[in-house]
C-alpha cells in the first residue's frame, strides 16, 4: 500500500524532540499556507486522509499545526536578509480591534522583480519587519523605517498608501536618505481620484443612497439576483466599478423587449424597484468611462510597474480614450500623476507601482485569524511572515530545528504583550467575584 502511495520517508524523519515528523509537519503547512484551511480544518483533513488510505500516521492537533505555523513565520521574520541597495519595500499597517496597529514591511530586491505582464505573489516577497505599537504618527513610523534599515540597508524604493503617518514617516526617511524614492501605490492613488471626482457629485451620491435602498428591499424577494453589489464601510471609492456594472447590467436587462415573459421575474415589481435606473443612463456612461481610464492605468502599472516616460506607453494602450469633460480631465491627471511617478526611475530602471501584494497577505492573514481578529493582535500575528517568501521543506526543516515554542513566546511578549482577549477574560474575572460578593451580601440582607 505504502509503495502504491509513493515515498512516505518524509513521514519517518522525526526531527530530534519532536513528536510528529517532517511529513506532517509539511503536509499541514501546505494545507494552511496554499490552500487557505483552517487550523482547525487542517488537522481534520489529515485525519480523514489518514483514514480514507489505511495509514499508519498519526494526527497532530490543531494547536500544534499552529505552532508549527508561528515558528515558521519566526524563522523567515528573524532570518538574517542580505544588504544590498536594491532592496524594494512596501509598507502598510494591519488595524484590528482596539488601539493597537502593525506595520508590516515586505520587500523584495529590484533584480528579482518579476518580468513585464507578471504580478507579484506571496512567493516573491520577503518578511522584513513587524512593528506592533498602540500609538503611530509620522515619527513613531520613520524610527521603525530607521530600525529596518539593519535588516537590509537603506532601500531603493518604499511603496505605501498615503495613510498619514505613513506618508508623514517616509517623508522623513527620504529626506535622510536621498537615494529612496517613495512611490504611491496605484490602486490608493486611482480611488484617491475618483473620490474627488464623485463625493460632491449630486447625482452619484443619490445613485448610491437609491443602490443601498434597493439592495434592502430586494435582497429577500425574487428580485434578490438582481440586487446591487454590497457597499463597503471604508475605501468605498475601490467599489466603483462594481456598482456602476451592476447598474449597465440590469439596464440592458430592462432593455429587452421580452421582459414581460420573463418567467424568472415579476415584470411589475421589476418596474417598481429597478426602473429608477432609467434616470441615470447618461451619468452611467461617464461614470463608466471614467472606471475604464482607472482601471486601464492601474491594471497597465501594476503589469508593468514605473519607469521613465511609461505614461506615454499607457496613452497608446487600447481604449484609454476620454470623450467627456469630466473624463478628459481624469485621464489628464492620471497622465501627469504617472508622469511624476516615473522621474524617479533612473533610465532603464523599473519600480514597482502597485502594493496589492500586501493587502492580499494581510487579508489572508485576517481569513486565517477568522473571529479571533476580534480579539485584537493575538500570536498568529506571526503566520504573516509564514504566508510569504517560499515554503521548502528545507526551510520547514531548519524552522523547526531552529526555533524553539520558548522564543515565539517571548517575541509574542515582548512585541503584543497581554491581548484583548486576556484582558477581557482579567474584566470579566474580577466581575465575576463581584457579582460572588454582592449575592453573599445580599443573603446577608434576606
Amino acid at each position: 500500500m505504502q509503495d502504491e502511495l509513493g515515498d512516505l520517508a518524509k513521514f519517518r524523519q522525526v526531527p530530534t524532540y519532536h513528536t510528529y515528523s517532517l511529513g506532517h509537519i509539511h503536509l499541514y503547512l501546505l494545507l494552511v499556507l496554499s490552500s487557505s484551511t483552517s487550523l482547525r480544518a487542517a488537522s481534520r483533513v489529515m485525519e480523514l486522509v489518514s483514514g480514507f488510505f489505511h495509514l499508519p500516521l498519526s494526527v497532530p492537533s490543531w494547536y500544534t499545526g499552529r505552532l508549527w505555523l508561528l515558528r515558521l513565520g519566526y524563522y523567515k521574520l528573524t532570518r538574517k536578509k542580505q544588504k544590498a541597495t536594491d532592496w524594494i519595500w512596501i509598507i502598510d499597517h494591519t488595524i484590528q480591534w482596539g488601539s493597537e496597529k502593525c506595520l508590516v514591511i515586505l520587500g523584495l530586491r529590484q533584480k528579482d522583480l518579476p518580468v513585464a505582464e507578471t504580478i507579484l505573489n506571496h512567493e516573491d516577497v520577503e518578511p522584513i519587519a513587524m512593528f506592533p505599537v498602540t500609538s503611530s504618527n509620522g515619527q513613531i513610523v520613520y524610527e521603525q523605517l530607521e530600525q529596518a534599515v539593519e535588516y537590509t540597508g537603506v532601500p531603493k524604493e518604499i511603496i505605501s498608501d498615503h495613510g498619514s503617518d505613513l506618508k508623514k514617516g517616509i517623508e522623513i526617511f527620504c529626506q535622510q536618505h536621498r537615494q529612496t524614492c517613495h512611490i504611491y501605490d496605484i490602486k490608493h492613488k486611482m480611488a484617491a481620484i475618483l473620490k474627488r471626482e464623485l463625493k460632491d457629485d449630486p447625482d452619484w451620491n443619490e445613485f448610491v443612497k437609491l443602490a443601498n435602498e434597493t439592495r434592502r428591499k430586494v435582497q429577500q424577494t425574487s428580485l434578490a439576483a438582481l440586487a446591487p453589489p454590497n457597499q463597503r464601510s471604508k475605501s468605498r471609492y475601490m467599489n466603483v466599478d462594481k456598482l456602476v456594472k451592476w447598474a449597465i447590467q440590469v439596464l440592458c436587462f430592462l432593455d429587452q423587449p421580452n421582459l414581460e415573459v420573463n418567467q424568472d421575474f415579476d415584470a411589475q415589481q421589476i418596474e417598481a424597484k429597478l426602473s429608477w435606473l432609467a434616470e441615470f443612463r447618461p451619468q452611467l456612461l461617464q461614470w463608466h468611462e471614467m472606471v475604464q481610464l482607472v482601471k486601464l492605468a492601474e491594471s497597465f502599472i501594476k503589469f508593468n510597474g514605473i519607469y521613465r516616460d511609461c505614461h506615454i506607453d499607457l496613452m497608446q494602450v487600447e481604449g484609454f480614450e476620454a470623450y467627456r469633460i469630466k473624463t478628459i480631465r481624469v485621464r489628464e491627471e492620471l497622465l501627469e500623476f504617472i508622469a511624476q511617478q516615473s522621474e524617479q526611475a533612473e533610465p532603464n530602471e523599473r519600480l514597482l507601482g502597485s502594493s496589492e501584494v500586501i493587502e492580499s497577505v494581510i487579508g489572508k492573514l485576517k481569513n486565517m485569524e477568522s473571529i479571533q481578529n476580534k480579539s485584537g493582535f493575538t500570536g498568529l500575528l506571526l503566520s504573516l511572515a509564514a504566508i510569504v517568501s517560499k515554503t521548502t521543506e528545507d526551510v520547514i526543516q531548519k524552522a523547526i530545528k531552529s526555533v524553539p515554542t520558548k522564543r515565539v513566546r517571548e517575541w509574542f511578549k515582548q512585541n503584543i504583550g497581554k491581548s484583548l482577549q486576556s484582558s477581557r477574560k482579567e474584566v470579566f474575572g474580577s466581575l465575576k467575584k463581584a457579582e460572588q460578593k454582592w449575592d453573599e451580601f445580599q443573603m446577608v440582607l434576606d
